[in-house]
């Protein structure tokens, strides 16, 4: 019976020991992808000063074609805003400005153009409603562009690690554990 518990004991430990490696294995396979594709576009946004924006104007611009992909004609939104002292055109995020610098806002479904309009047509809504907002700005000087959010900001960063460090965490627990209850059990036995 004793040789029995020793020997299932033995292969719990072994496979404990293997979750607890395997969980750390991937955790620095996770940590190499987001070094090498999240770090480089945190690094590169120079979205980093929260400013006031004031709404000047919104226009429905109609009949945009999106550059690179085979979409329907689509409206998006135009947004020109006073920021930090100087006038400047609003875009939703770092990608909307890449996608198409002629609008501010680009309506998630591009499909459907009446659904297309609905949105941007809310979109509209929501900043006559509210016309004072914090937005991004960078320190150039001739910069006349300011962005509604970042994709690539700090809390973004946070976010996307949270999970590896909890995978890393977790492993490193389960193989001090396992070589906690060793040294133990050889302790127990030597008495």
């Amino acid at each position: 019976m004793g040789k029995k518990l020793v020997m299932a004991q033995k292969r719990g430990e072994t496979r404990a020991l293997c979750l607890g490696v395997a969980m750390v294995l991937c955790a620095v396979i996770a940590y190499y992808i987001l070094g090498t594709t999240m770090l480089p576009l945190y690094q590169k946004s120079v979205w980093t000063q929260k400013s006031m924006c004031h709404l000047i104007e919104t226009n429905i611009r109609e009949q945009q074609e999106l550059e690179g992909k085979k979409v329907p004609q689509y409206p998006c939104l135009w947004v020109n805003v006073s920021a930090v002292g100087r006038w400047a055109v609003l875009y939703h995020t770092e990608d909307t400005r890449d996608q198409n610098q002629q609008c501010s806002y680009i309506p998630g479904s591009l499909e459907n153009y009446q659904a297309a309009r609905a949105d941007v047509e809310n979109v509209r809504a929501t900043f006559h409603k509210k016309p004072i907002f914090y937005c991004f700005s960078t320190s150039r000087e001739n910069e006349t562009s300011v962005l509604y959010q970042r994709l690539y900001g700090p809390q973004t960063l946070l976010f996307s690690l949270f999970w590896p460090t909890f995978l890393l965490t977790g492993g490193l627990l389960i193989i001090a554990m396992v070589k906690i209850n060793q040294s133990l059990s050889i302790l127990a036995a030597q008495k």
